[in-house]
């Protein structure tokens, strides 16, 4: 294995879409310790995936002065994360599910308002990619001989001033993370996470969105609900630490 030439830290938030993660990146990329806060599609399966990762961030944006870490979310299972085989021992790993039907009815709201057709406008479609990654999520941390941290993502917008304390102190920060975070280049833009006015904002807006008119079929939901009770027990169990609710 070839050294990784950028020896940054890495923070990496392992979750599926619609889970909150726009602002999770946002609030940890506010801090000065930490760069990145969107999505970068990228999977990092060797050393050079991390320099990969540096250059797609310094297209847009510069590395803060006496910074250590580099932040990704990984929300799809054709980007996988091998910490071990990267090459870096400073890796954090982050890992967060939202329950099922709140987010499966949020995936097909966002994907009904694009303009051309898109598969995840089915309710059927977006609950079979929750089940498929939230299975992919538990087969990492089951496998994985790294340490993660676990936290329900509803706390983002229930409450924060638990998460926050236990996400400073898991990434071992010198200053304590914010409710409030800064608004960047890529913010609000397609493929770089929630395009919705409100991340706009710069803090955490508590209002829980309502999608109750998408419905989604009773055997599709129950399987995610199924999937979900299993996974998150899993996952929870292997957690090196978790936060829930």
């Amino acid at each position: 294995m070839s050294a990784v030439s950028d020896p940054r830290a890495r923070i990496f938030l392992l979750s599926h879409m619609r889970a909150c993660t726009s602002l999770a990146g946002h609030i940890l990329g506010s801090h000065p310790q930490i760069n990145g806060y969107y999505e970068m599609h990228l999977g990092y399966e060797e050393p050079a995936a991390l320099d990969r990762q540096l250059e797609v961030f310094r297209q847009g944006d510069a590395l803060k002065p006496d910074s250590r870490y580099l932040f990704d979310k990984l929300l799809h299972n054709d980007y996988p994360l091998r910490p071990e085989r990267l090459g870096l021992t400073d890796i954090k790993i982050l890992v967060a599910l939202a329950e099922p039907a709140h987010t499966i009815r949020s995936i097909v709201h966002l994907f009904r308002q694009k303009p051309e057709p898109d598969l995840y406008a089915s309710p059927v479609a977006a609950a079979s990619y929750y089940v498929e990654r939230v299975r992919a999520l538990t087969e990492f941390c089951c496998t994985t001989g790294w340490p993660y941290c676990y936290f329900d993502a509803e706390l983002w917008q229930r409450a924060p001033e638990r998460l926050l304390p236990r996400l400073t102190a898991w990434l071992e920060l010198d200053a304590p993370l914010s409710e409030r975070y800064a608004v960047f280049s890529q913010t609000g833009k397609a493929r770089r996470g929630d395009t919705s006015a409100r991340m706009g904002s710069g803090h955490i807006d508590r209002t829980r969105s309502d999608y109750s008119e998408v419905a989604i079929p009773q055997e599709a939901l129950e399987a995610a609900q199924a999937a979900y009770r299993e996974c998150r027990e899993r996952i929870v169990a292997g957690a090196a630490d978790s936060v829930i609710l």
